[in-house]
């Protein structure tokens, strides 16, 4: 299945489109204007935008990949 539908085509097919799975483009006058991107792949998207935009998980992050970071069992959050 194509990827890329002009705006018109996509509001005719859209209940067909929702079901897709993949993101797809929409243009108008040859330019994208939208996308349509599934539920997982957008949930995923916010999830790291809330990640990169948390000073501290980015801290630990970096932390973690220059091999400073201490890891600790589980059973340590019992005792907090």
């Amino acid at each position: 299945m194509k990827t890329t539908f002009d705006l018109a085509e996509a509001q005719a097919q859209l209940p067909r489109l929702v079901r897709f799975k993949q993101t797809l483009s929409l243009r108008q006058n040859n330019e994208t204007v939208a996308f349509l991107v599934p539920r997982d792949r957008m949930e995923a998207l916010l999830e790291t935008m809330e990640i990169l935009a948390n000073p501290e998980a980015m801290r630990a992050i970096r932390r973690d990949q220059s091999g400073k970071g201490k890891y600790l069992p589980l059973s340590v959050l019992d005792e907090a």
